[in-house]
């Protein structure tokens, strides 16, 4: 397991190791089941403390990524379609959002925008 955490980025660190997760889930590199490390020992091989790894698996639990089996360890949660979709509709959104910034820079009317997507999509 990669995960790579980077001190100068904005985004606080349990965010970038949940982030990590994640991508890894989607991307299928961490499958159905799989388990993965402890908190403790997934704090001791990154150098980061328990807490903020405690706080990434908290959130990726209750968003459904993992499951914690008590004594057992915690496991990749079963690939849920619907949220693998959610997951897919937050990242074109936020893509989204920075095409809607860039064409207000440029000026580029909405009329403009909708009809270069639609061109775009329909030239697949």
């Amino acid at each position: 397991m990669k995960i790579i955490i980077s001190n100068s980025s904005s985004m606080p660190i349990y965010l970038q190791i949940k982030n990590a997760f994640i991508s890894q889930i989607i991307s299928g590199e961490l499958q159905e089941n799989e388990c993965i490390p402890s908190i403790r020992q997934l704090a001791e091989d990154i150098k980061i403390s328990v807490m903020t790894i405690k706080k990434a698996y908290d959130e990726l639990e209750t968003e459904g990524y993992i499951k914690t089996i008590h004594g057992k360890g915690s496991f990749v949660s079963s690939r849920n379609n619907e949220m693998i979709k959610e997951h897919a509709r937050k990242e074109i959104e936020h893509h989204l959002n920075s095409v809607i910034e860039l064409s207000k820079k440029y000026d580029i009317k909405n009329k403009e925008l909708i009809d270069l997507l639609q061109f775009l999509l329909e030239s697949e």
